[in-house]
Formats: structure tokens, sequence, C-alpha cells
């Protein structure tokens, strides 16, 4: 498995363990999009993408454009150095507005 994957499948995990208290019902969608869905009692009320500095395309923003619906937010978490990237390309792609971003950031301190 390579380091970007891990790092996926890491905020997931996190995110999932964030979301549970606001969610009566998450899933996961291993190797699918959206990569979660978060619901109540039934509703899909938010998508989750996580993105890697690798996946963040062009390309991946039309996938982004068909998952982010009325009555569905989107939500994209993107590494924090690639966040102004992003913002371009949602602008780019007429999507900005329906769309929230995250960023995450992995912090290693060495004494």
């Amino acid at each position: 498995m390579d380091n970007e994957r891990l790092v996926h499948d890491l905020i997931i995990d996190h995110l999932k363990n964030r979301f549970r208290k606001e969610y009566s019902e998450i899933k996961v969608n291993p190797g699918g999009d959206p990569d979660m869905t978060l619901s109540n009692h039934g509703l899909v009320l938010a998508a989750v993408e996580v993105e890697t500095a690798g996946s963040i395309t062009t390309e991946k923003a039309d996938k982004w454009k068909d998952l982010a619906q009325p009555g569905t937010k989107l939500i994209l978490m993107v590494p924090k150095n690639s966040r102004v990237k992003v913002m371009e390309i949602l602008w780019q792609k007429g999507i900005a507005d329906r769309v929230g971003v995250g960023t995450y950031d992995i912090a290693i301190t060495m004494p």
C-alpha cells in the first residue's frame, strides 16, 4: 500500500469517528465515490471526499461537480498546502459555493 493511500485511509477513519456524534448513519465506500456519506434518519445530508496531493486534478473536479448536488453538501478534505489550488479549481468549475473545503496536516515534531 502506498503512502498516499495510507494517509487517505487514516483521514477517513479519523473523520468517521469525528462525525459519529453528528450523524446517525455513516457509510464508508472503499474505492468508491464518495468516500463517505453522512445521513440522519435515512436522508443523506453530506458526501465526503478525501483527496491527497496526488489526487487533486481538474478531471477529479468533474466528479466533485457530480457529487455537489442540491440538498447534499459536499465536503472535500485536502492537504493544508493544497487548499488554494483546490479553491481555484472549484471556482473554475463553478461549484465553489456548493463545496465545503476542510484541510488536514500531519505534523511530526522531533525533540
